[in-house]
């Protein structure tokens, strides 16, 4: 597997001058180009397309936008992506509520200027090729050893920018050492996992293979697999107490609105009924809240904080009687 992490990019350029600069400076830099026609470019983004940046070029056209002003409606669809805008020799200065929504703006030709704002603005983390590589292949097998008889391929790592999340099933679980602290995603659509464990539940009823804990217990399974790999082989166990301190993934299922945080203990639940004033009559809003103490539940140690009645009384909160 080629180690070398890529990031793409959608590039919206419509002179074929530029067109090549671009394609050519794309391939030095690591970058997968990527490019629509200006009738979809908005459809697209609002797909689950994952992208690392956008290329915009001040005179193309697409929904009846051009130069700054479609910056900013694509800015507005997805904030999260950098836009880096090719000026026109003519064009007028920008004010500083056009510049807010840009990450660099350049001359036709100045591609060092370029160069550096995506190296600030992509690779600005270092991910070590061991780092890469032991993740694809410990990710793999554990894939493999979870489900029966598939085949795993992968395509190049990638670096993105956005947030979106893809599926209806998401599952994260921290990662914790000396030298990182963060979390691990997964996510699948709902009807692509049904269909692999009905091969993989097969034996099982049919209740039980299509429920949702069936789901999403499985879900859980794979994710625990992949950390327990991670954790072997990336986390040293003389760094600390956060490499040996236990975690359990939380699964979301959108679909069908279910949140799993790895445990069957009870949940502190309360109903509050909320209700409109400005109606006589009406159904009352219901507000559900809830606390889970899915890792650490020791209730002999909590004490409740007691206010002083010298101190209550001194402000005037309570009254001898």
């Amino acid at each position: 597997m080629d180690a070398q992490v890529r990031v793409k990019v959608l590039v919206l350029e419509g002179d074929p001058r530029h067109a090549e600069e671009l394609r050519a400076f794309c391939e030095a830099q690591r970058l997968v180009a990527l490019t629509v026609q200006p009738e979809n470019l908005v459809q697209v983004l609002r797909s689950a397309i994952d992208l690392g940046a956008l290329f915009l070029a001040e005179d193309y056209a697409s929904h009846g936008r051009t130069g700054v002003a479609l910056a900013q409606e694509l800015h507005r669809i997805r904030p999260e992506l950098p836009i880096l805008l090719r000026r026109t020799p003519d064009a007028l200065p920008l004010s500083s509520a056009q510049l807010r929504v840009l990450r660099h703006h350049y001359a036709p030709g100045d591609m060092d200027s370029l160069a550096m704002a995506v190296r600030e603005s992509l690779f600005s983390l270092i991910y070590p090729e061991a780092l890469v590589r032991g993740i694809a292949e410990l990710t793999q097998s554990a894939l493999m050893g979870q489900f029966r008889d598939i085949s795993v391929s992968l395509e190049s790592p990638c670096i993105v920018r956005d947030r979106l999340i893809f599926g209806e099933v998401y599952s994260l679980i921290p990662l914790e050492a000396s030298w990182c602290r963060g979390y691990m995603m997964l996510q699948m659509e709902s009807a692509g996992l049904q269909r692999l464990l009905a091969h993989q539940l097969g034996e099982v009823e049919d209740f039980h293979r299509d429920s949702i804990r069936a789901i999403n217990n499985v879900f859980a399974e794979t994710t625990n697999l992949v950390w327990g790999a991670f954790k072997n082989r990336f986390i040293r166990y003389d760094e600390g107490t956060a490499a040996k301190c236990t975690q359990v993934p939380i699964v979301i299922n959108h679909t069908q609105r279910y949140i799993s945080f790895g445990s069957e203990d009870p949940q502190l639940c309360f109903r509050y009924q909320l209700f409109d004033n400005a109606f006589e009559q009406g159904e009352p809003i219901v507000l559900h809240q809830r606390f889970v103490f899915n890792l650490n539940w020791s209730p002999e140690l909590f004490r409740e904080n007691e206010a002083s009645v010298e101190s209550m009384v001194a402000s005037g909160e309570l009254e001898l009687f």
